[in-house]
């Protein structure tokens, strides 16, 4: 083997650990991204079952059911379409009927959003920024957010 060829060597096996590495990443990256959707989007395109999603919108009114061991089932609506979230857990001090709220979760076999994370306003002037621009977009909300 030449000097030409053991240069060659080098810069391509540098190439292809460099090319392994940007995989591990981008694999890494592709299993803890959540995407944000409102319940409109849900409902035209739905999303596979077992897919980790942040849900948010408006908790409708009089939807707050609370149900044995801790277990509440709630209704997340944009004005236009509602997803119906299951929650086992606490939920937040602020969480309140008519106000903005960021779930994560997964819809499972039967199409039951399950949250595992329920993310309430910490003040009466705050919304989430994503829920916020999607309700001003939509024309459902009005209000002004802080951040």
């Amino acid at each position: 083997m030449n000097r030409k060829q053991k240069r060659l060597t080098v810069i391509a096996g540098g190439v292809g650990f460099i090319a392994v590495a940007v995989l591990l990443v981008l694999f890494a990256l592709s299993r803890s991204v959540s995407y944000f959707y409102m319940p409109s989007d849900l409902a035209e395109k739905p999303v596979g079952e077992g897919t980790r999603i942040r849900l948010g919108g408006l908790v409708e009114e009089g939807s707050i059911k609370r149900v044995e061991n801790s277990n509440v089932l709630f209704t997340v609506t944009d004005g236009s379409s509602a997803v119906e979230v299951r929650y086992a857990g606490i939920l937040p001090d602020l969480f309140r009927e008519g106000q903005g709220v960021v779930t994560e979760g997964r819809f499972d076999r039967d199409g039951a959003f399950h949250a595992d994370m329920v993310l309430a306003k910490h003040d009466e002037n705050y919304m989430p920024k994503e829920v916020a621009d999607r309700l001003k977009e939509d024309g459902v909300w009005e209000g002004e957010t802080s951040q």
